[in-house]
């Protein structure tokens, strides 16, 4: 076990819940994922034996952890995007911190354009916590980036179920996609898509 990641992982959860309570600007806020999510999105990485993961949505980079600390058992990388610099500063710095700079590229861009110019059956995994109001308009980029059999991920499905609901039921109604929500941390929907 690395414990000085381990470390990092809980000075972040600290850091992120009263930066939030503090903060009542979406913007300068983390709204990170919980622990348990982050456990369940690394159980995912290992199962899957996922090696390209995309993450959309990066914050100050705690998910993103999670996500890399796994992918560094399947010998893969976790791009993430985040279109916040301020937020890129800190995920930058945290990630020097956990020495998983192999793991992870970090991209500074808008995730509507880095997922329109993504090349088609790229992915594994994709975990998406980001702009919900933008979900529904990046599901045909969200779809085609995903490989065969690849696996979408959404957090907050039950926490913002109102704000989330257009896009779950777009994704249950495309043939391709079988769905399951998961009471996880604050509600995971997981969409695989189906082999050819």
């Amino acid at each position: 076990m690395n414990v000085a990641l381990q470390n990092l992982k809980t000075e972040l959860e600290q850091f992120g819940q009263a930066n939030d309570n503090d903060q009542s600007e979406r913007p300068k806020r983390m709204l990170n994922i919980t622990r348990d999510t982050g456990e369940f999105l690394a159980v995912l990485v290992l199962a899957m034996q996922a090696r390209r993961v995309l993450e959309i949505g990066t914050s100050n980079g705690y998910s993103t952890l999670w996500l890399a600390e796994a992918c560094g058992e399947t010998g893969g990388v976790v791009t993430t995007v985040e279109h916040a610099e301020h937020k890129v500063a800190m995920a930058a710095e945290n990630f020097a911190r956990a020495g998983l700079e192999g793991s992870i590229n970090l991209v500074h861009d808008d995730a509507g354009r880095f997922l329109a110019d993504a090349h088609p059956a790229t992915y594994d995994l994709l975990f998406l916590d980001s702009e919900r109001s933008q979900y529904v308009a990046w599901w045909p980029h969200l779809s085609r980036v995903l490989r065969p059999g690849g696996l979408l991920v959404v957090d907050n499905a039950l926490s913002h179920a109102d704000e989330m609901n257009a896009f779950s039921e777009l994704i249950k109604a495309d043939i391709e996609f079988k769905t399951s929500l998961v009471p996880v941390g604050k509600g995971e929907l997981l969409a695989v898509k189906l082999l050819d």
